[in-house]
This record gives structure tokens, C-alpha cells and sequence, in this order.
């Protein structure tokens, strides 16, 4: 099988294709059914992240199942994804097949320009439902769920229980665990993801205001709701992790969480189900046996419940000129042992409810407290300009991490520009 690696810079003319007049696009509705026959011909697959590095090994076993089939591969930078992505879809030299995280499917859904699920390839209802409403647009998947997480608190159990401290489930827990991990000499124990200042913090805070009844746009998606009593509140309380001391304002990125982590610079984290695998491999199962701990951190001091969720969905392009090879990639990526196999593969977690039982993921008592918070995940804004108003929000909030606005101030100052830039079609 031939894998095709692609550069950090893509040409749009070299990687990308124009449409072939004689091949069906989908470009009139949905798709015609998917048949069970094997995939063949070539699919051109674009992937972002570090998911990208580890596919192949996917693509093996499709391979196997699926013998005149060839999967080129081109890796694109996650922060180049989006904007590439939107000038190969202007541009309508576009592969076969995307994966989009849930930060940019609603972006790009917005486009119109990929093809929506054909009919009967996967059942919507086997999938957690935040993850197959990442997909919709007004009622209709354009999407196929591949993998999902929660962002869990990853902390360091030695020093927790050196510390005699339990781990935190809610707001009021929160401070108190992080003063004991001061104790054992850890300054400013706590890795929030507020650096750089972006549409992640922004997710990362609405996390927080669900927890406290508030949201960053109303229910039906129509209306930006930032400065609300709930959300300035939310954000007091957040952004005090930083100003009281527990979190540092400038906190690097998660490219260097590991050699923190392990060298007592940080004690805990809030971070996805991969950062267990990045530490495996760095410091193996021993020590991360015997040092590392997870918990849900779920409650706001209202009793209100959420959990930060995001995952990726595979996507195909209306003009791309093998669709059906494509689709029948993605289905197969949504069968159950093949959502087992990815978590084996990279850590990343099933969409497929199914899935989780499996003794592989079942039996490990480190994926409970994950299991518990996607039953009350919260996703992104699904709207068109999230990624436009999340980096207002976070802009924002680093004013008032940075004690130059208080948290009523950054939030009506959001608001304003929110409602300018709209939510976006």
C-alpha cells in the first residue's frame, strides 16, 4: 500500500483536484447508498494533528480487508488546517477525504461544500449524541464521528496523597486540592489552557459557565450570551486560579506538559485522554501507575453539571472524486473494534457507545470518571464563526488574567464584539 506523507506547506495545485466531470460528486444531494463491496482506486486523505502519525497503522488494516485500495496521506499542521482547508474548498481542488476536529466543523460545514451522509451508512443513534450533533447542520449529518475525549484534571497522585488531599469533583474542591499540592512545593501547581489566549481558552471557560447555568450563546444557536450574571461569575472564578496564584498567566504550551509534569513543575492538568499515552511513553507504566491520577472535575458551585468534550468527525468533500472508497474508509472507522483499535493506537476514545464495552476500555478504571463526563459534555458553539468570537473570548480573558480588566468588563467588551461579527450561516 502506498501512504503519501505530505509536507508541512501544501500546494493547493499539487495535492489538491479540480473535479473530474465524469465522476459523481455529490454535489446534487446526498449521496447514492454506500454498497458493502470493498473500497478500491485511491483516496486522497487529509489529516491535521498528531493523529496523522499514528493512521497508518489504520490504513494497514483497511488494506487488508480492502486490497485495491491505496490511501495517500498528507499531514497538514493543525494551526495551518482551517485555512487551508477553506482555500482547497474555494478553490475546489480538495481530497477525498478530511478529518475535522470539532473546533472546525462548524467553520467549515458552513461552506456548503462538503456532502452530506449517505443514507444508512452509519445509525446516528450509536454514537454519543454531543458527537453526532457536532456534525448537523439544520438536522442533517454531514459528518461520520470518528473519536471523542473529555478533558479530564490529570494530577499527580503522589503529591495528592503526600498532601492528604482528595481529588476534586466541583468548584469548592478545587482550591483546596491545588493549596495541598502548594505544600509539597509546587508554586503554581495548575495547567489551565490559557496560553496562547484563543478560541481553546474560550472552550475551555464555557466549560466553567455551564458549570455555573450560564453559556456563551443561547439554545437555538441565534444569539451570542457572554456577558450574562452566570458567565461573569464563571469567570471571576476562573480567572482567579491564575490571579490567586495557583496557575501561572504564561503557562507554555502542552508540547511541553510532559517534562513539567514529571519534573514537579506542574501537578495537574487539564488536558485529554492522550496525555496518559504521552507519559507512558516517556516515563512508562510504572511510574505512571504509581504518579498519575484522574478525576472529573464535573460541579459548579450551583450543582450544575458539564464536562469539556470535543473529537473529530471524517468529512468528504462534495468534488471529491472518489466519495464512495471514502466513505466506505469512514464507516469502517466507526465499527466498534476499530474504535477500540484507535485508543490502543493513539488514546483517543470511541464515539461508538458500544464500544466502551469492551473489555479494553471497560475493564480500565481510568476511563471512568471519562465515561461519567461525556454523559454531561458540552461541545463548541455549533456555529459558523465560533473559531472568530472564541479568539475574542480568549483575547478577553487575558485581560483579565492579566489584572487590566475585571471579568464584568472583558465579557460586555466580548459581547459587543460577538454581536458585531454575528454567529455566522
Amino acid at each position: 500500500m502506498l501512504i503519501a506523507l505530505g509536507i508541512a506547506t501544501l500546494s493547493l495545485a499539487g495535492c489538491g483536484r479540480g473535479t473530474d466531470p465524469g465522476t459523481t460528486s455529490g454535489t446534487s444531494g446526498a449521496q447514492a447508498v454506500i454498497d458493502d463491496k470493498p473500497a478500491t482506486g485511491t483516496v486522497e486523505l487529509w489529516a491535521a494533528g498528531g493523529d496523522g502519525e499514528k493512521l497508518p497503522e489504520m490504513f494497514e488494516k483497511f488494506k487488508a480487508e480492502n486490497p485495491d485500495v491505496t490511501i495517500n496521506m498528507t499531514q497538514i499542521p493543525e494551526a495551518d488546517f482551517l485555512a487551508k482547508m477553506s482555500a482547497a474548498l474555494s478553490a475546489g481542488q480538495v481530497p477525498d477525504l478530511v478529518y475535522l476536529f470539532t473546533e472546525f466543523t462548524p467553520t467549515l460545514l458552513a461552506t456548503g461544500q462538503f456532502s452530506p451522509v449517505p443514507d444508512g451508512l452509519v445509525d446516528g443513534s450509536k454514537f454519543f449524541d454531543f458527537a453526532w450533533n457536532t456534525t448537523k447542520v439544520e438536522g442533517t449529518a454531514y459528518g461520520v464521528p470518528w473519536y471523542t475525549y473529555g478533558r479530564m484534571l490529570y494530577y499527580r497522585a503522589d503529591h495528592a496523597k503526600a498532601a492528604g488531599v482528595t481529588p476534586p469533583t466541583s468548584w469548592s474542591e478545587l482550591k483546596p486540592f491545588l493549596k495541598g499540592m502548594q505544600a509539597q512545593g509546587i508554586k503554581k501547581p495548575l495547567k489551565l489552557a490559557t496560553t496562547p489566549f484563543d478560541a481553546y481558552t474560550a472552550m475551555e471557560f464555557d466549560w466553567f459557565a455551564h458549570q455555573n447555568g450560564g453559556g456563551l450563546i443561547s439554545d437555538d444557536l441565534s444569539t451570542w450570551t457572554i456577558d450574562s450574571p452566570q458567565n461573569i461569575e464563571a469567570l471571576e472564578f476562573y480567572s482567579s486560579l491564575v490571579t490567586e496564584g495557583y496557575a501561572d498567566v504564561d503557562q507554555g504550551s502542552q508540547l511541553d506538559l510532559t517534562a513539567r509534569f514529571t519534573t514537579d513543575n506542574v501537578a495537574a492538568a487539564v488536558i485529554g485522554p492522550w496525555f496518559r499515552g504521552w507519559l507512558l511513553d516517556a516515563q512508562g507504566e510504572q511510574w505512571v501507575n504509581e504518579n498519575l491520577g484522574v478525576t472529573a472535575l464535573t460541579t459548579g458551585n450551583s450543582g450544575d453539571k458539564a464536562a469539556m468534550v470535543g473529537g473529530g468527525n471524517w468529512a468528504v468533500p462534495k468534488e471529491a472524486k472518489n466519495p464512495d472508497a471514502a466513505w466506505k474508509f469512514a464507516r469502517w472507522m466507526a465499527q466498534p473494534e476499530q474504535q477500540v483499535e484507535w485508543k490502543k493506537v493513539f488514546g483517543n476514545l470511541p464515539a461508538v457507545t458500544a464500544a466502551w464495552d469492551d473489555p479494553a476500555i471497560a475493564g480500565d478504571e481510568n476511563l471512568t470518571p471519562i465515561r461519567e463526563a461525556l454523559e454531561v459534555g458540552i461541545t463548541i458553539p455549533l456555529v459558523a464563526n465560533w473559531n472568530e468570537v472564541g479568539l475574542v473570548i480568549g483575547t478577553q480573558i487575558e485581560r483579565v488574567e492579566r489584572g487590566q480588566a475585571t471579568a464584568e468588563q472583558a465579557l460586555k467588551e466580548a459581547q459587543t464584539q460577538a454581536v458585531k461579527i454575528g454567529v455566522g450561516s
